[in-house]
């Protein structure tokens, strides 16, 4: 009884976030989403219109963006590191469901975007996914396996198109006053 009182409690929270979270003005966001058990660095910025599956289990590094329209499936927990940028509507997933299971059971592991990595609008990463440093994911693709480091990936699912060759030197950083 106590246990289904909590969940609600959390059920209840996460809306709280998901509604509230498109009126706060951009100067106040990050710390509001720190109230949330969101940790957010310097310099980020989560955009409006996005969606949230759980209070806490997500971290931003510095100088990163998440653009309107994404979900954050933070339910299993979300890293994403300094200086990435993820484009609008991306999707990423932390928890499923087991296939083979005659339960259906949920299944689910965290994601990690590693430093300096760019994802294109429209992409799904599923479950337990790690995009290594300096990677692109191209628009639509569907993550289902780590990508390595200084790879561009792009398809359904995703595969490797080839090496990501220029030197960074770039910082995203899109924390404007009225950004969406």
């Amino acid at each position: 009884m106590f246990q289904s009182i909590l969940l609600q409690g959390k059920f209840i929270l996460v809306e709280i976030l998901n509604v509230t979270y498109n009126i706060i003005p951009n100067p106040l966001r990050n710390f509001y989403l720190r109230c949330f058990g969101i940790e957010i660095g310097s310099a980020s910025s989560i955009h409006r219109c996005c969606k949230f599956f759980h209070v806490g289990k997500l971290v931003i590094g510095k100088n990163s963006v998440v653009n309107f329209g994404c979900y954050l499936d933070n339910r299993r927990g979300i890293s994403i590191g300094n200086n990435v940028g993820v484009a609008h509507n991306t999707k990423i997933y932390t928890l499923g469901h087991n296939l083979d299971s005659p339960q259906f059971e949920t299944k689910g592991a965290p994601v990690t975007i590693e430093d300096d990595v760019f994802i294109f609008s429209n992409v799904m990463i599923m479950p337990g996914v790690t995009i290594g440093q300096g990677a692109i994911v191209l628009p639509g693709s569907v993550v289902t396996k780590d990508v390595p480091s200084r790879k561009i990936v792009g398809g359904n699912p995703a595969r490797i198109i080839r090496n990501r060759i220029a030197e960074i030197d770039y910082k995203q950083s899109y924390n404007y006053l009225f950004a969406l």
